[in-house]
């Protein structure tokens, strides 16, 4: 066993007994590296990530390799999702050297921590000119001995480019922001987008949900039906191929192909939290029951098989079961059989059926087995069949629940079981959100149970979060996206209960993170002011995988400024979007939730605040109203009675209900139109606002 084997990561922890002798990120290590004058070998990667075992198959468990790295450099091993900071820092650098980044991330460091060199996955033996593991190292050997002075230039140069303590870019006033702006994003979004497979670009397809989601903003707000026609192709698409588990729902990371077949097999948290919310959205939207069904299936596979017994949401399954990628989740048509045979009294034509249904063959389609996936529209299938579309249907979730059934019999994939704040913030809005749109108590019930453990076991007396949990220990400070992702929550919490606690923890986040996180020149950095002390302070703009922090917090600043009147809130908003107008009109899939957040900006929020009984006629007829339609720029606050001048919820202040009638005010900057009593002229008022 090495040092990690005192480690929380289930990542770290895989690697705790490699011959390697690994170091966490630590001060330790950068000692020994300078006592020692070796350059750190840094490691970086994920419980989730299929590369990243093979890397450590091939080169960290190999004694005579292993013997190599001890001998020549100080190997320090970091999991990017409990020290996104590190990772965004040396992949920085990784992508400036290579001119791509991925995971495993391989970096060679001066004992300082400046970067000299590094790349992702390194083979144990030369292939296709890449050179293997061991010859890298000792190359980085010989250089690190005999050409220092260039490795320290390189160093220096990089360094150089790291520092971002400055963003000169942007406008010191709103005049990029504009309709405008939206528009020609929109345009280019629309523009990159896969007519046939739907989604962006070729392949590898990546569900891309951000830049998905502005788009469903962009319907909303000018009834563009050929931008609704493309992200329903990419919606229809996805929830058919191989990276949707048909039979356990949610969502792989990615599809290798160009169609969404065939899979890298690890589901993500943070991609189905957002995926779960981009389909409700869409169902908002458009009506369509597909998508509502997609969203309630990534849900109860969230709470059913991703749920801690405290309430908290695991972070990822692996790729791999019993070392082979994807094992878990294919089928031969003689698996398939053997599964059916309990149900084929019932269900003669059962086989028959699922053959026809997921498209399976003799040959298959990943490596002689099949990944589920829905070749046609079940309407086609149906005719093929002979049989109407609701008896399919009925046949195919007696299909469903019996291969499901037999899964759960096979060796799962690695479950990786730490909690990161961020992703379950990601998580946690999502059911909310579902919960008072889809009106199901057990949504909320999750939700609440995840928000109460964040708040409990994740944020101290202070107000500061920490970024992980496991085994009952929470640590290292948490970083400006666990933040906003977490206000983003509570407030959806608190739109879903009106338990005002939700809303007063989010607004103490929120002025925590104005104090600790925020730039002089405008946005906001990634770690606080206290932080561990990096080579540089990492403020990354851009979305990744899941938001960037900057733009998730100028979206739940704005809300937090439309319930409270706070113009810090709103000048904190403003500052972080002039900064970004031009860079999101050049590049608006890097940039979309800061996109999300600008179309709140300049379309205005809806400031919907309620007085009165919410279990009488009116009342619930006037809930029903603010639920179903898709209203993206919309924050609704509510009191039982009338209120006084100090609330604690400002848009509350002195709202009175009229002639004892549930009342609407529908305002907009706190300036609020005449009060009104039904539903239809509430709807009348806010769609005069659209």
């Amino acid at each position: 066993m090495n040092r990690l084997k005192d480690e929380s990561s289930p990542y770290l922890l895989q690697h705790a007994d490699n011959p390697v002798d690994w170091h966490p990120w630590n001060d330790e290590a950068f000692r020994i590296a300078r006592e020692r004058d070796k350059p750190i070998l840094l490691s970086v990667g994920y419980s989730a990530c299929h590369w990243c075992h093979v890397m450590a198959h091939e080169s960290f468990e190999d004694a005579a390799t292993a013997e190599m790295m001890n001998a020549l450099f100080v190997n320090v091993k970091v999991d990017r999702e409990e020290r996104p900071d590190v990772d965004d820092i040396y992949m920085q650098a990784v992508q400036a050297i290579a001119g791509q980044g991925g995971w495993p991330m391989t970096v060679f460091l001066l004992p300082d921590g400046r970067p000299f060199y590094g790349g992702t996955y390194y083979p144990k033996e030369s292939l296709y000119g890449r050179p293997s593991f061991t010859q890298l190292m000792a190359a980085i050997h010989d250089a690190y001995r005999n050409k220092r002075d260039q490795l320290e230039a390189q160093a220096d140069n990089l360094h150089q480019m790291l520092k971002r303590d400055v963003i000169a870019i942007g406008r010191a006033d709103d005049s990029g922001l504009t309709v405008d702006l939206l528009d020609e994003a929109a345009r280019k979004l629309l523009d990159r987008m896969d007519r046939v497979n739907g989604g962006f670009g070729a392949q590898p397809k990546f569900p891309n949900s951000i830049s998905l989601e502005f788009l469903l903003r962009h319907v909303d707000r000018t009834g563009d039906e050929g931008a609704l026609e493309l992200v329903g192709l990419s919606l229809r698409k996805m929830a058919q191929g191989g990276i949707y588990d048909q039979i356990g729902g949610g969502f792989a990371r990615y599809s290798v192909d160009a169609h969404w077949l065939v899979p890298h097999f690890e589901k993500m948290l943070y991609d189905n939290a957002q995926l779960s919310r981009l389909y409700l959205h869409a169902w908002q939207l458009t009506g369509d029951g597909f998508y509502r069904a997609v969203a309630e299936d990534i849900y109860d596979y969230i709470l059913g098989e991703m749920t801690a017994a405290d309430g908290a949401f695991y972070s990822a399954t692996d790729a791999d079961s019993e070392g082979v990628e994807g094992k878990f989740f294919v089928w031969t048509i003689d698996e398939v059989r053997e599964a059916l045979e309990p149900i084929v009294d019932e269900l003669p034509r059962a086989l028959e059926i699922a053959i026809e249904y997921f498209g399976l063959s003799e040959s298959g389609n990943f490596e002689g087995s099949n990944i589920l996936h829905l070749p046609r529209p079940p309407a086609e299938t149906a005719e093929n069949l002979g049989l109407p579309l609701e008896e399919l249907e009925e046949a195919v979730g007696q299909i469903k629940d019996r291969l499901y059934a037999a899964r759960t019999q096979r060796i799962p994939p690695l479950l990786d079981d730490k909690t990161l704040t961020a992703w379950n913030g990601l998580m946690a809005a999502s059911l909310a959100e579902a919960a008072r749109i889809l009106k199901r108590d057990d949504y909320l019930d999750g939700a609440g149970r995840a928000g109460r453990f964040l708040l409990g076991q994740m944020m101290d007396a202070d107000a500061r979060l920490y970024r992980t949990h496991r085994d009952g220990r929470s640590k290292i400070n948490g970083y400006l996206e666990d933040y906003a992702n977490m206000i983003d929550a509570l407030l959806e919490l608190y739109q879903s209960t009106f338990d005002e606690s939700w809303f007063r923890a989010a607004r103490r986040l929120a002025d925590f993170a104005l104090e600790h996180f925020r730039s002089a020149d405008g946005g906001f950095y990634d770690t606080s002011d206290d932080h561990e002390a990096l080579i540089v302070r990492p403020r990354n703009l851009q979305d990744n995988v899941t938001p960037s922090g900057n733009g998730m917090m100028a979206r739940q600043l704005q809300r937090l400024a439309a319930y409270t009147g706070e113009a810090a809130y709103a000048g904190a908003a403003r500052d972080i979007l002039r900064k970004l107008c031009d860079a999101m009109r050049q590049y608006p899939q890097a940039f979309a939730e800061s996109l999300n957040a600008a179309d709140t900006l300049i379309r205005g929020l809806d400031e919907v605040a309620l007085v009165g009984a919410l279990s009488s006629e009116a009342g619930m007829e006037i809930m029903d109203a603010l639920r179903q339609p898709y209203r993206p720029n919309m924050i609704v606050a509510w009191a039982p009675a009338d209120v006084g001048e100090h609330a604690s919820i400002p848009l509350l202040s002195q709202r009175k209900a009229l002639q004892d009638q549930t009342t609407v005010y529908v305002c907009r900057n706190f300036a609020c139109q005449t009060p009104v009593a039904s539903a239809d002229e509430m709807v009348e008022l806010l769609g005069d606002r659209q």
